[in-house]
């Protein structure tokens, strides 16, 4: 197998699957070394034929490639699409539409919570798939036959198990569901996180105004700098650097050099010069303008009773749809319910409403009762009793 590596081959076999119905779509990355995504192999397969890209060929555009993943006449089928979309996004500037994700469908479809590509390949497409290319160094060339075939396999089984999650889709009337969820992957906002909001990424243990504005400060340092270095965060500065330079607030190259993992190299260089500033801008930062954090509510007394009902129900409604729980609700969904019955949280809108929420609220609210016959939970409607 040879893997295309001119652009004219590329174009051409783009031109051929933007004749398809849908491409099914996987890549090969590295990213241990960088902050981007090294993009390293595309597979491609249309429902007639299937390639393999190497992008990191001498010379090659990969233009026609990234005119296949947006052309809304030909949906991109990917399993677990964040990260993929992601890299398509970081080069080309543009989010892949229309998609499906095969592990959203079927999450959808009753195949449980975030199931896996080889899981979701056996029990679709009756393949079993070869694990011994799976830690490969994908960026090193030339690579095998055995590993070209492994990276191919990713679209070629992927496509029955798209087919058959369609069918199903269509004949339990859900496609909608999958495109709610789809409308998120394809939204630009969820691949764009301003470097001024990295420090939510960090786990803080205080809600001091100060130390998280001087956090935002040196969390946005860090952030720029891995980006226009390409670098891992942890190699410009780890997190644990991070929060003991927030709690200290260090105002001289000697606090700094203090730091621990430091140093009084970085300390008195380029790295150390702007981190110094990005405290000082925390600590000038208006009081009014300090970022905070949510304080997590403990749910009154009683409450965590109405939580353990809803749970039960949330379990037996998504096992008698079969649908993935954690598709339609979080714990902390099910506490906001228990607490408000207009809790602004995605289980009582859309499908996850009708699925659920609209049950949820009526447990709570005395319409509705669980009780068990035949060693399974059962809902009863009860009359409520008018004042």
């Amino acid at each position: 197998m040879t893997p295309i590596s001119t652009t004219e081959d590329l174009a051409s076999l783009c031109q051929r699957l933007r004749t398809a119905e849908y491409v099914t779509v996987d890549t090969e990355f590295m990213r241990e070394r960088t902050f981007w995504p090294k993009l390293c192999l595309v597979q491609l397969a249309g429902p007639d034929e299937a390639a393999i890209v190497d992008p990191m060929a001498e010379g090659i555009d990969l233009a026609p490639l990234f005119e296949l993943m947006v052309d809304p006449a030909v949906l991109k089928v990917f399993h677990a699409a964040r990260q993929d979309v992601e890299i398509f996004v970081h080069l080309s500037g543009h989010v892949p539409h229309p998609i499906f994700d095969t592990q959203v469908a079927a999450m959808v479809c009753g195949f449980g919570e975030s199931v896996g590509y080889e899981t979701l390949i056996s029990k679709l497409a009756g393949a079993r798939v070869d694990k011994s290319s799976r830690f490969t160094d994908w960026s090193q060339r030339p690579l095998t036959e055995r590993q070209l075939q492994y990276a191919l396999s990713d679209v070629t089984h992927l496509r029955p198990a798209y087919e058959k999650l369609r069918r199903k889709l269509q004949k339990t009337g859900r496609a909608p569901w999958l495109e709610e969820e789809m409308a998120v992957l394809t939204d630009p906002g969820t691949y764009t996180v301003a470097p001024e909001e990295a420090w939510r990424r960090l786990k803080v243990r205080t809600d001091k105004p100060r130390f998280l504005a001087v956090l935002r400060e040196i969390a946005a340092w860090r952030e720029r700098e891995a980006q226009r270095k390409d670098l891992p965060r942890a190699r410009v500065l780890r997190d644990e650097a991070l929060l003991e330079i927030a709690a200290h607030a260090p105002t001289t190259v000697d606090d700094l050099a203090r730091t621990r993992g430091l140093g009084r190299s970085v300390a008195e260089g380029r790295w150390g010069t702007e981190l110094l500033a990005a405290v000082k801008r925390g600590l000038e930062t208006p009081a009014a303008e300090c970022p905070t954090v949510e304080p997590r509510i403990e749910p009154p007394p009683g409450l965590a009773p109405i939580v353990d009902l809803l749970r039960v129900l949330l379990k037996m409604r998504c096992e008698d749809q079969e649908v993935a729980p954690k598709l339609v609700a979080n714990g902390g969904d099910l506490e906001a319910i228990a607490a408000d019955d207009q809790a602004d949280v995605p289980a009582l809108k859309g499908w996850r409403r009708e699925l659920f929420g609209e049950d949820a609220l009526a447990l709570k609210n005395g319409r509705l009762a669980l009780a068990i016959e035949r060693k399974r939970v059962k809902l009863v409607p009860l009359a409520v009793q008018q004042d």
